[in-house]
């Protein structure tokens, strides 16, 4: 039901906002802002995919947290896809999206809502990597410890004693020995 209220509300502030905004400046002017945000939208999101890669490298370089630019990235990309939409709602939402201290501000709320939790050995409530294994330590049990090497094929004596094949039977179809024909 909750997914479907934008579909059903958003049309009907749209049209609202078509004739009030209509009835002030004129229906041709409406058109031309509608057509420009439309514009403005496939400009930033052209420029946008370039622009956030090298914000993600600069911020990989600095050695830095990549999740801030691209949480920018992501909003000034819906801003943009908001732009493009027909509409003077929806434009006007993605005209703010494209103004930073906005979307720190919505950036920072999203962040006050999450909640990190951690799935891995333990099982329960607050069971999360390690949380079974006092202090730190982690229990390898079924953990085998080997070494192996390398060998090449064995000299031909000893290969040719391998196959069930002797010199004086004939050659089977398929030749490997593994199969009874």
């Amino acid at each position: 039901m909750w997914l479907l209220l934008p579909f059903v509300v958003l049309p009907i502030i749209e049209i609202a906002l078509f004739i009030q905004v209509g009835g002030v400046i004129g229906v041709l002017p409406v058109i031309a802002l509608v057509l420009a945000s439309a514009v403005g939208g496939v400009a930033i999101m052209r420029r946008q995919g370039a622009r956030a890669a090298q914000d993600v490298q600069r911020a990989m370089q600095d050695f830095t947290d990549p999740a801030r630019p691209m949480a920018h990235g992501a909003l000034r990309m819906i801003g943009a896809v908001l732009m493009v939409v027909p509409g003077l709602f929806t434009s006007a939402l993605g005209l703010l999206l494209q103004v930073p201290p906005l979307r720190d501000l919505i950036l920072r709320r999203m962040a006050a809502r999450v909640r990190v939790s951690g799935t891995g050995f333990g099982h329960g409530p607050g069971a999360g990597f390690g949380a079974d294994y006092p202090s730190g330590r982690r229990r390898d049990e079924g953990v085998i410890d080997g070494e192996y090497s390398v060998q090449d094929d064995p000299p031909a004596p000893v290969r040719e004693g391998l196959t069930d094949q002797s010199e004086n039977a004939a050659p089977r179809r398929g030749n490997s020995g593994w199969t009874q024909h």
